[in-house]
């Protein structure tokens, strides 16, 4: 079976679950070696490491809180080491920034710490990865964002959630343009409702899963493998001549009343 990503190196966050554990997955069965970011929960990493192992893959976890303010700098800090010692190198080729939080919580009870939670994780991170990941990224390599659906139709229960996703989509777009003459490409990938712990309000409560579909075009509730094969194109040598692009992953909500 070819393996198309055989003898790069990607960077997951947030992979120990969901969406960032279909990634790993994708990345490592197209023949990446994949590190697994996780928070707190090592031991999720490891079952995502073991899977990976089981199928055949290469992957191995690092483990950093990024709504601490030496997040990032922990997290490479991690990475760096592990690089150095399996490859003789800090080099690597793809990151995903897929780490996030998703708090239900309305505009009339955000705080400033529910606030500041939410931008340092689901922004100040990607920003700080990404810086990072440029001063280590062979020329030709990717960054794949995770953005959401909420940022055209946001979720009033979910409010600093919603616009602080905004924000990913232009930062994907400044790095197209300031990564381009490396050949590095730069896209975001935007899931509508999908079946994880994060979603699980939405997605296995049966009375709003049926409201959900009702604005699908494609009518079923989306699975991490959904999104996870759309990250495995862009990051690919087909994706080469992709790039400043948002890409919805939602079955086409929105396109109905």
């Amino acid at each position: 079976m070819a393996r198309p990503l055989e003898g790069k190196t990607a960077l997951v966050t947030g992979a120990s679950r969901g969406i960032g554990r279909a990634i790993a997955e994708r990345l490592a069965a197209d023949g990446a070696l994949v590190a697994v970011h996780y928070g707190n929960n090592r031991g999720a990493a490891d079952e995502t490491v073991s899977a990976i192992e089981a199928a055949g893959g290469k992957a191995f976890a690092v483990g950093a809180n990024l709504a601490a303010a030496d997040g990032v700098t922990t997290l490479y800090a991690a990475f760096d080491r592990e690089l150095q010692a399996r490859n003789g190198s800090t080099q690597f080729d793809i990151l995903v920034n897929n780490a996030a939080i998703a708090p239900f919580v309305n505009f009339e009870n955000t705080t400033p710490e529910v606030l500041d939670e939410i931008y340092t994780v689901n922004v100040r991170s990607v920003v700080l990865a990404s810086q990072e990941a440029s001063k280590r990224l062979r020329d030709g390599g990717r960054i794949v964002n995770i953005s959401s659906g909420v940022v055209r139709t946001p979720v009033a229960d979910a409010a600093a959630y919603s616009f602080l996703k905004a924000p990913i989509d232009n930062l994907t777009k400044v790095l197209a343009q300031v990564l381009g003459p490396r050949s590095i490409t730069v896209n975001a990938v935007a899931p509508g409702v999908i079946d994880t712990d994060m979603s699980a309000a939405l997605s296995r409560d049966p009375g709003a899963a049926e409201a959900v579909k009702g604005k699908q075009a494609l009518k079923r509730i989306g699975q991490p493998e959904d999104v996870a094969d759309v990250v495995g194109f862009v990051v690919s040598l087909e994706g080469r001549w992709v790039t400043g692009q948002v890409i919805e992953a939602s079955g086409g909500t929105g396109l109905t009343f």
